[in-house]
């Protein structure tokens, strides 16, 4: 009996073992297979998932008009299109569709300056940038006026001008505050999301429509960049060649380059990735800086003095320049933003800005030149970033304008491109940084990016009468010191065109992702839909009054 009794607990051992094995076996597949599972559950409640998708704006003859049309949207009749066609608010195209003075709306701007300061947190702008935005923004009055001024102010306010031409705004960035986001939201006017975060270390580019391709992609013949005789001059000195393009200029952190590798025609990155180095990309930056603001805009005579903008650009003439500066940022991280290296570091930017604005002064009165001045996000007491904390989002935005661009006839209206959020500070309006896309589209001329949810802010708007700084009606004074034909009452008219063409873009945007990628709450859709359908009535109801215009 003692051998059967052995041999029963042999096999019951290695049934035992087998069994052990096959568990083992199991938990060394179901372990990976839950943890990837807890993962994907993990990213799909916490992150933000947002599918890019492939449309376009366009910029063909009929775009703006389609929109406007649409009876998902503002409805307008084809008698209000002809309408705003017939007040040069919308572009009308001639000669075969080839030519034009924009794609949806009249440009407002000959060329822009770009300009990133890495982490610049909206006190930084204001309080410690004296010799750039504080000048601009608080010029000091002639010396046979101050004491008269300190007068009638008594003392309680410091000197400040009343000119458009200079705006601070408080800047808020949309988490994750990190740059590469902060870029992709800048110029395509979406919300990259925490999902995008590993694009951040390289090798990342933009799927969706944006104005950096617009504007290399878009005729510039269309957009008024050139004209017909440029053309002809071009053909004729040099036997032809494809000008019927602009040019656009990159100096800074290479992360743009990660975005827009082909784009640049004239590119300078510089790598970012080392915290450390508080000088290598600024250095870089400030090299090549006299000779971009050299080129940008139209071509000018000999002397520098007065230009015409009859003349057809120079071949290395820029539209458009993007600079961006980064040392404010690698000290934030190194040593944090209370250090004598920070204070140090703003003093480089302010002299940097400085002559960067006073070339923007020195255009010719007959050029409506721009200048952007920005933080990408902002930073923590510790000098970090990538959160939604309020140090973090909240940065700075500068718009400068030339004096061509007569910001001081500009519609005098206290609108913006967004609500003023619980970020705004006394005494400057708070705008989204997406809110810069659809701006400045318009301003140069461009259908605004497809997947922009960013609103159009009117102040930064200059009279849409003017191309090139020069108005197409008579400009002379008239007896109140306005320029003929561009009072606020012939300005709200295009600025109301502008806004609707905004809200149609956006309601598109909208209702297509919901469709094709990933569906939005109904509730929400129809809220948002009762709310265009309001503001498209009273639209439609102001073009079809006899005094639209006045």
């Amino acid at each position: 009996m003692t051998q059967p009794n052995q041999a029963q607990d042999g096999r019951d051992e290695r049934h035992r073992k087998h069994n052990r094995k096959r568990h083992h076996k199991l938990q060394s597949i179901a372990c990976p297979l839950l943890t990837l599972a807890g993962l994907y559950l993990f990213i799909t409640s916490f992150f933000l998932a947002k599918k890019s998708l492939p449309h376009k704006s366009s910029c063909d003859n009929h775009s703006a008009a389609e929109l406007l049309q649409s009876p998902a949207s503002i409805g307008l009749s084809a008698a209000d299109i002809e309408r705003l066609h017939v007040d040069g608010i919308l572009s009308r195209v001639t000669s075969g569709g080839e030519v034009g003075n924009g794609c949806w709306m009249e440009r407002r701007i000959d060329a822009a300056a770009f300009v990133v300061v890495d982490a610049l947190r909206f006190d930084f702008a204001r309080d410690h940038l004296p010799k750039s935005i504080g000048a601009k923004l608080h010029p000091q009055p002639p010396n046979n006026t101050l004491n008269e001024h300190n007068n009638n102010n008594n003392g309680t306010s410091p000197w400040a001008s009343t000119s458009k031409s200079s705006q601070l705004f408080q800047f808020v960035a949309d988490p994750p505050t990190v740059t590469m986001q902060r870029l992709k939201g800048l110029t395509t006017g979406g919300l990259p999301t925490f999902a995008d975060i590993s694009g951040s270390f390289g090798g990342a580019n933009v799927d969706e429509d944006n104005w950096v391709d617009l504007l290399k992609g878009t005729s510039a013949l269309r957009r008024g960049w050139i004209t017909t005789d440029d053309v002809t001059e071009k053909r004729m000195t040099d036997g032809g060649g494809a000008i019927d393009t602009t040019r656009i200029a990159f100096v800074g952190d290479d992360t743009w380059v990660d975005l827009y590798p082909h784009q640049f025609d004239d590119s300078h990155p510089y790598p970012s990735f080392n915290t450390r180095d508080l000088n290598s990309v600024d250095d870089g930056c400030l090299e090549h800086l006299p000779r971009l603001l050299k080129s940008l805009g139209r071509k000018r005579t000999p002397n520098d003095e007065q230009s015409t903008t009859n003349e057809a650009p120079n071949d290395d003439a820029l539209e458009v320049m993007v600079v961006h500066f980064l040392g404010v940022d690698h000290v934030g991280h190194t040593y944090g933003p209370n250090n004598p290296h920070m204070t140090q570091k703003l003093a480089q930017m302010d002299e940097a800005l400085s002559t960067i604005l006073d070339t923007i002064d020195a255009t010719p009165p007959d050029q409506c030149h721009a200048v952007f001045v920005l933080g990408d996000h902002g930073m923590t007491e510790d000098g970090n970033h990538g959160g939604g904390t309020d140090e973090e989002t909240n940065a700075a935005l500068f718009a400068h304008f030339s004096e061509g661009c007569n910001m001081d006839v500009s519609v005098a209206l206290n609108l913006s491109g967004s609500e003023i959020g619980k970020h705004a500070e006394e005494a400057f309006q708070s705008i989204h940084q997406i809110d810069l896309v659809p701006t400045l589209s318009i301003l140069l001329g461009l259908p605004i990016p497809y997947a922009n949810i960013g609103g159009i802010v009117p102040s930064l708007l200059p009279p849409s009468h003017l191309i090139g700084g020069n108005p197409k009606k008579d400009h002379a004074n008239d007896s109140e010191g306005n320029i003929n034909g561009s009072n606020d009452n012939q300005e709200i008219p295009a600025v109301a065109a502008a806004l609707a063409l905004n809200a149609a873009q956006v309601w598109r945007y909208l209702s297509t992702y919901s469709d094709e990628a990933n569906a939005l709450p109904v509730g929400d859709m129809t809220a948002l839909r009762e709310i265009l359908g309001s503001a498209a009535t009273v639209y439609r109801s102001a073009l079809s009054h006899p005094d639209a215009n006045d």
